[in-house]
């Protein structure tokens, strides 16, 4: 057989211009983009979530209050805590001069223990000991304490700063801390150095 009878039982391949092999997937992208328009246009309320301009004045509630003298309530109650609390003396009576932060849950009978989260400090003369304030507002104050030890227990002097808040018209501690570091003791004479 020649070649030419090949062809009689060969169908002749038909080429199809590009257009219209693109033509299902033109077809598909503009069916789904108008889903998705149809979509947004169906799901818009109409609804302004805009807030509406007006001309009264912004308020303004990042002011700080007024500062106010430090009452005679406030430094009494500051200087019992370090009588009581931090001198570790007489702690049922510290416990009525803190928040919830300090006693962090703990009961009178636990707190009596000494086991407390306050910071403790061989204190010497509370009555002599100055106070800086950092600030004081009606119900909320802030000061520095400068603690010197009783004589020959070898701990440095050590400023503190306490929060104290108003609650119910009673002044309360609500933290203490050292403004520094306290100083750590050596473990040996060459401070665990070898030799």
């Amino acid at each position: 057989m020649s070649n030419e009878d090949d062809s009689i039982f060969r169908p002749e391949i038909q080429r199809r211009p590009g257009w219209q092999k693109a033509l299902p997937w033109i077809v598909a992208v503009v069916l789904v983009g108008g889903a998705i328009a149809a979509g947004i246009i169906w799901s818009n309320t109409g609804k302004s979530n805009a807030t509406p301009l007006t001309n009264q004045p912004a308020v303004d509630v990042s002011k700080v209050p007024a500062t106010v003298k430090l009452t005679p309530g406030a430094q009494a109650v500051a200087r019992r805590f370090i009588e009581t609390a931090v001198a570790r003396k007489n702690l049922p009576a510290a416990y009525n001069l803190v928040t919830d932060q300090i006693r962090q849950g703990q009961s009178l009978k636990s707190w009596n223990t000494g086991n407390i989260a306050v910071i403790p400090y061989p204190v010497d003369a509370v009555k002599y000991a100055p106070m800086k304030i950092d600030f004081s507002y009606p119900k909320e104050a802030q000061i520095q304490v400068a603690l010197l030890p009783k004589s020959g227990v070898g701990v440095k002097g050590q400023l503190f700063i306490m929060d104290l808040v108003k609650r119910n018209g009673k002044w309360l501690v609500n933290s203490w801390v050292p403004r520094s570091s306290p100083m750590v003791p050596n473990g040996s004479s060459n401070n665990g150095a070898g030799n």
